[in-house]
């Protein structure tokens, strides 16, 4: 796809005051250090998306300081799109900023037919990543994840293949997704030994799925390695869209795979209290929602979707107000619990 420059978009010049608000984390043990709100194009990114759109939301994240975008071969639709108009963008907008950016790819779902489109062999991950930067323009990425464990391939084979990744200079870090806290072990001292940095597991973290609680947090701490937390608003439960049930036209009201209208009506109660609670310290349930994962010192940063500028600036507002009482965390506690 083009973007077309008879459309009467400006050239792009990033605003001066583009780090003046934003708050940085260090991840983990390592040097980088990453926004706390990082943008996701797993979804508005792809070719049946206005790639326009795409462009004015990349060129606010910037703006505001969101220096990390992450991507995954088959984010689209199609599988491959998202990667090809951001390297578009990339290209138009971006080029001249590449060192203050810090780009992340994956692979590790499917991606192409056949034995070696899937999964964790060293051929799927040496492949995908070299279509990747193709796809994007780009000589190397910042961090490359395997994107989910492979129950079949040896650990040994798909962090190997990561360490090789890193040494042909087509990555200056490493991660994984999706890993349990005894794989992410597993994973961490099989990387120490290679000496690869190893710095971020992405994990799906929210107020109504806390998993990462129960070890991960944890063996991520002992290892110095950072939590990038996505799906953070639960497919956009913790936002105030689902107040008074399931509106037409929404995610949950097309009962896609990850939220239907079901899960939203089990959850109804729960979302109007932490709404009221919300409200009380001058909050969106999403502001409040995003704050409360940032609340652990393991995370890094907290990764949000957008479908148009205005919605990202709104999200960001989240930093406003950090802080949580005891009695406020006793009360979302109980709620939902």
């Amino acid at each position: 796809m083009q973007i077309n420059d008879k459309s009467g978009v400006t050239e792009y010049k990033a605003s001066q005051n583009r780090y003046n608000s934003m708050k940085y984390n260090r991840t983990g043990k390592s040097g980088v250090l990453l926004p706390a709100i990082s943008l996701g194009l797993w979804h508005n990114f792809g070719f049946i998306d206005n790639l326009q759109n795409g462009r004015d939301i990349i060129r606010c994240a910037f703006n505001l300081g969101i220096t990390h975008f992450d991507l995954a071969n088959n984010y689209g639709p199609p599988y491959g799109s998202a990667e090809e108009n951001f390297g578009t963008i990339f290209k138009q907008d971006f080029k001249s900023y590449r060192d203050e950016l810090f780009i992340a790819t994956k692979a590790g779902f499917d991606m192409w037919p056949g034995p070696y489109g899937n999964w964790g062999s060293r051929k799927y991950l040496i492949a995908s990543l070299d279509q990747s930067l193709k796809r994007m323009g780009l000589d190397y990425v910042d961090v490359f994840y395997h994107h989910r464990p492979d129950p079949e391939t040896p650990l040994e084979e798909t962090m190997g293949a990561l360490a090789d990744i890193v040494r042909q200079g087509k990555a200056l870090y490493v991660g994984i997704s999706n890993y349990q806290p005894k794989e992410t072990q597993e994973a961490a001292i099989i990387l120490k030994n290679l000496n690869v940095p190893f710095i971020l597991h992405q994990a799906r973290y929210s107020m109504f799925d806390r998993w990462v609680e129960n070890g991960l947090l944890d063996t991520l701490d002992k290892n110095g390695v950072g939590c990038i937390a996505f799906s953070p608003l639960a497919q956009g439960m913790l936002t105030d869209k689902y107040l008074k049930g399931v509106p037409e036209g929404s995610r949950a009201s097309k009962n896609m795979s990850y939220l239907n209208s079901d899960t939203v009506n089990n959850n109804l109660e729960k979302i109007i209290k932490l709404n009221a609670i919300a409200q009380k310290r001058d909050q969106k349930l999403s502001q409040m929602a995003i704050a409360w994962i940032l609340r652990q010192p393991q995370v890094s940063s907290v990764l949000l979707g957008a479908s148009s500028p205005n919605q990202l600036k709104e999200n960001l507002k989240a930093l406003d107000n950090l802080e949580f009482s005891t009695e406020e965390l006793n009360l979302i506690d109980k709620i939902v619990s």
